[in-house]
């Protein structure tokens, strides 16, 4: 019988997982990369990335991530080097949590499903993570089910192994268009010139992907978000056991960040609603978040307002209208399946996201692949996470 030939684009976390998944399933798969791997502007690419299973009312993704924990410990166990850091996650809120928000919301959901958090009040928060400023906060918990993940290597080491088990990495490789007709998709044109045909074609190009399949375009939204970086003179203040993953009050500040990185810096970022970019010209940091940080940082973390900002760079979402992925086939092209809009949550799901892709293109069922069908844009929704006034 002959074997099936898939073809991927994009080597990001859906198009890397996609192909080992595949791969063990026992296909031919090649995958193409327009950069190295990992590419350093894909939203996939960082120092680190949240691994959280918080989502307020939203227990479909903390169900999903429940699930996507046990592969993450199951990589430490196997990898040459551990990758994920379970230093747990900090909520802290201004006020009183309450019904609806994301913090009340998740830890209701968590301590249903048995995850005992730790409450934190003002006198909590200045004897066990001293570098906050307690007046500025009320309530929050710690959640130890958490942590981060080095993304950057997680993203290499994962190409590593799809070389080893037979993936076709194809890096540097930019793929120009699909060959398409009005019902299949035979394969995809490079830029080298070369025609590559396929039995299947994934498109998991990210925020590039509405580039190749025209009518994704009025699904997402390119959006930039700055990362700053910090190297304090001294790192002891913000190690892991007083300086977990935290979040301020993040759905109205949108600030969150990391401990010290074992490189030797630390990392801050924004989750809300970002700038909207052109990707075919170089973009900045808008020039109001800088005055932002440091109000933030004079406010709620005076230890570092005087931590001079190392370096900084945007992170990319694909923004899809509803912040839920999409893992389904093309409407029109029956073995083009897509695979993208990580929408700045994606990321944390990566042991699981490979089998659902897979599922997905082999026509099976797979408990997470209805909420990521095909679906015409409809009333706006944000992840609970994200500052969006």
């Amino acid at each position: 019988m002959k074997q099936e030939k898939v073809l991927i684009v994009g080597g990001g976390i859906f198009g890397i997982t996609a192909a080992i998944s595949l791969r063990r399933r026992g296909y031919e798969v090649h995958l193409f990369e327009k950069g190295k791997i990992p590419n350093p502007d894909a939203s996939s690419t960082d120092a680190s990335k949240m691994i959280r299973a918080d989502y307020g009312h939203d227990t479909f993704y903390m169900d999903m991530m429940l699930d996507a924990f046990n592969g993450w410990e199951q990589w430490n166990e196997q990898w040459p080097t551990p990758l994920y850091h379970p230093t747990g996650c900090l909520f802290l809120t201004h006020e009183k949590m309450q019904a609806g928000s994301l913090e009340y919301d998740s830890k209701k959901a968590l301590e249903e499903r048995g995850i005992t958090v730790d409450s934190i009040n003002a006198q909590v928060l200045e004897d066990r993570f001293p570098n906050w400023n307690a007046s500025q906060f009320t309530d929050g918990y710690f959640n130890p089910k958490g942590g981060w993940a080095q993304s950057g290597k997680v993203i290499r080491q994962l190409a590593d192994i799809a070389i080893l088990e037979g993936v076709e990495l194809h890096e540097e490789t930019p793929v120009m268009s699909l060959m398409t007709n009005s019902h299949q998709v035979g394969g995809l044109f490079t830029t080298d010139g070369m025609v590559h045909s396929a039995d299947k074609v994934i498109v998991a190009s990210g925020v590039w992907s509405s580039r190749l399949v025209e009518n994704l375009a009025d699904k997402v939204t390119i959006t930039a978000h700055p990362i700053y970086f910090f190297k304090p003179k001294n790192p002891q203040p913000y190690k892991a056991d007083v300086f977990p993953c935290w979040f301020a009050n993040v759905s109205k500040t949108g600030w969150y960040g990391f401990p010290y990185h074992p490189e030797g810096y630390l990392k801050m970022a924004h989750h809300g609603i970002g700038e909207i970019v052109d990707l075919n010209q170089e973009n900045e940091i808008a020039p109001h978040y800088y005055p932002d940080l440091n109000t933030f940082l004079a406010d709620h973390l005076p230890g570092m307002e005087y931590e001079p900002v190392s370096s900084a760079r945007l992170c990319y979402y694909a923004d899809t209208w509803d912040s839920d992925f999409y893992i389904c086939p093309h409407p029109k092209q029956s073995n083009l399946i897509i695979a993208f809009g990580g929408s700045g949550h994606g990321f944390k799901f990566a042991p699981i996201l490979g089998d659902i892709i897979a599922d997905v293109t082999e026509g099976k069922d797979n408990p997470y692949a209805g909420r990521f069908k095909w679906r015409e844009r409809g009333q706006e929704r944000k992840e609970a996470a994200r500052m969006i006034d």
